[in-house]
């Protein structure tokens, strides 16, 4: 996840054997939120803009972002995103700039709302060369990947209050399309020549969320008389993680913790998360994201909020 981000793209949803769209994140009675940190399994029109803070072992890195995704069928779309970073280095002076652009789809190829399941692949590519170099990669990195999101409200009714609960995930490759990157330096004084090379590697990102919905509660299991706004909130606990694959650091993985809630309205969304590093690799602080989201399929369903071709 990033800071700025522009124009997401992205389509709708197929039901069990039939070709019915459902508006952002249902699956029969079921809402998924859009999570801040690992990627969801849905399709929709929605905006989206995030702050996101945590001090890495070598830096301090405060991201703002920006997301818009569009429906172009009720089960494809397209994805844009953009972020600008403020980079504050454990040595040398801050940093300053966008990160590349990401271009990518996601295809929803299955939603049972029996089950409340969604089930969808996708591609993501950031474009190298297309940020600012003191920030973003000159390389590109190519990242497909399968997304899914299942509620528990068919469970039976001895363990009613467990079916609020539900969880998403996903898992998905990173391949950049350079394996090093390598610099010359001269010095000024003597002309010496010498050369660094930094590794690219491989990653795997994987990520699972775990949600309780006060509002399924309330509407579908039992009334426990939760009053605004505690009766639309979803507390949430995601786990957004990425494992090296090659290049020497086979198996080594960073992420975070991140326990939070999440608000929601018929147009609007807000979520709130602490992020907490699984290890010294990620780092020893925590940080913070947090995130403003707007249902544009609500807002505007008659213009810009459905796909272009249904």
């Amino acid at each position: 996840m990033s800071a700025f981000r522009s124009i997401l793209l992205l389509a709708a949803l197929i039901l069990v054997g039939t070709s019915q769209a459902w508006p952002h994140g249902f699956a029969g009675k079921r809402f998924f939120p859009a999570t801040l940190a690992v990627d969801d399994p849905f399709i929709s029109d929605e905006l989206s803009l995030e702050m996101n803070h945590i001090r890495e072992p070598d830096q301090v890195s405060n991201e703002f972002s920006v997301a818009y995704s569009k429906r172009i069928t009720p089960d494809f779309g397209f994805e844009f995103s953009e972020a600008y970073q403020h980079l504050e280095p454990n040595q040398g002076g801050s940093k300053n700039g966008f990160d590349n652009l990401d271009v990518g789809m996601k295809y929803q190829f299955f939603l049972s709302a029996v089950h409340e399941t969604i089930l969808s692949v996708g591609f993501d590519a950031e474009l190298g060369g297309t940020g600012s170099g003191n920030v973003a990669d000159s390389f590109s990195t190519l990242s497909p990947g399968f997304f899914f999101g299942k509620g528990f409200g068919d469970l039976p009714e001895s363990m009613k209050f467990l079916r609020p609960f539900a969880i998403t995930g996903m898992i998905g490759p990173n391949i950049p399309t350079r394996s090093s990157n390598v610099t010359t330096t001269i010095d000024p004084v003597t002309g010496d020549i010498s050369q660094d090379s930094e590794r690219n590697p491989t990653t795997l990102s994987w990520g699972l969320t775990f949600q309780y919905n006060l509002q399924y509660l309330q509407s579908y299991v039992e009334d426990v008389g939760l009053k605004a706004p505690f009766n639309r909130m979803i507390p949430i606990v995601e786990l957004p993680l990425t494992t090296c694959l090659n290049l020497g650091c086979n198996g080594q993985t960073t992420g975070t913790v991140n326990p939070g809630i999440i608000w929601f309205g018929k147009y609007v969304q807000l979520g709130a998360e602490a992020q907490i590093p699984i290890n010294q690799r990620t780092g020893n602080h925590v940080g913070v994201l947090l995130q403003l989201h707007f249902f544009i399929d609500d807002l505007f369903p008659q213009s810009i909020g459905r796909p272009i071709f249904r």
